[in-house]
């Protein structure tokens, strides 16, 4: 009865940790992934080449192929709802706003820390196709004239 207490307890305390650390590390959707010290300079990152109807193909292809980003931001890039932190919701407007280039391409070469985005960049793609990505995630944003 004693060790079945002690389990219980421990697991309890395993979940409550896991919990305060996912909700306490990022404080909103909004916030930038990237470590303060280095944000500006990333911001400042920008795309080497141009946007092309080809790259944007492209990056769709790497989305729904290779790149498993549909896995948990789904095909309508909302995102799939999972405990803690939920992957990002690209038709968010405020987000799309906030985000640069820049901050997008050091989370998939970096991933994201008390989440569970993984590092894509270098593991499973190409820095090119992580630009031709960052295109497509772009088409999810809201059109401001609708």
């Amino acid at each position: 009865m004693k060790k079945h207490k002690i389990v219980w307890l421990g697991m309890a305390g395993l979940i409550g940790l896991n919990v305060s650390i996912s909700s306490a590390f990022h404080p909103s959707v909004y916030h930038p992934r990237v470590p303060e010290s280095i944000l500006e300079e990333v911001q400042e990152i920008e795309d080497p080449d141009p946007v092309t109807a080809e790259r944007i193909e492209a990056g769709k292809k790497i989305y729904f192929g290779k790149g498993l980003c549909v896995t948990c931001h789904s095909k309508n890039g909302k995102g799939v709802r999972i405990p803690g932190h939920s992957p990002r919701n690209f038709t968010d407007a405020k987000w799309q706003e906030a985000r640069t280039d820049g901050e997008l391409m050091w989370i998939l070469k970096n991933g994201s820390p008390g989440t569970g985005m993984p590092i894509r960049v270098g593991k499973v793609i190409s820095e090119k196709e992580g630009w031709d990505v960052i295109q497509f995630i772009r088409t999810f944003a809201p059109d401001p004239l609708d």
